[in-house]
């Protein structure tokens, strides 16, 4: 089976670390960014990501919903999953996975690994996607 690409961007240093190593735990390759131009920079090095995760709010002016925009617009089959410790209420599509922080590594994992099975596309999302997962 492929190995699954992870394309995450978190400004938190501390939460993108600990995603990232339960992610490549997890048999994920795993490409890091910690705003949204460093993210647009990987991209132009790599674009066919799997899966974008993330974060909402990010140093820089652009926030990860317009990551997530552009992304969905270029490479439409990328499966997204938004992160925030707020409500989002505007931005965010019906297509895309939206998680509350704080929320656990292994609830992401389940997460990634019962509804985006190994072609990487998200199969059946619920308006509360981790509440299975607890």
């Amino acid at each position: 089976m492929p190995m699954r690409s992870v394309l995450l961007v978190e400004d938190e240093p501390l939460i993108r670390a600990v995603l990232a190593d339960a992610l490549m735990d997890e048999g994920f390759s795993v490409s890091l960014a910690s705003n949204v131009l460093e993210a647009i920079g990987v991209i132009g090095h790599n674009p066919a990501f799997d899966i974008l995760i993330t974060d909402v709010d990010m140093p820089g002016g652009l926030s990860g919903l317009d990551l997530a925009s552009v992304v969905a617009s270029h490479a439409p089959n990328t499966t997204i999953i938004v992160m925030s410790g707020r409500a989002v209420d505007e931005g965010l599509r019906d297509d895309w996975v939206f998680i509350p922080k704080p929320f656990g590594v292994d609830a992401i994992l389940d997460l990634l690994n019962r509804e985006i099975p190994a072609n990487g596309h998200v199969s059946d999302t619920t308006s509360d996607p981790l509440a299975q997962a607890s």
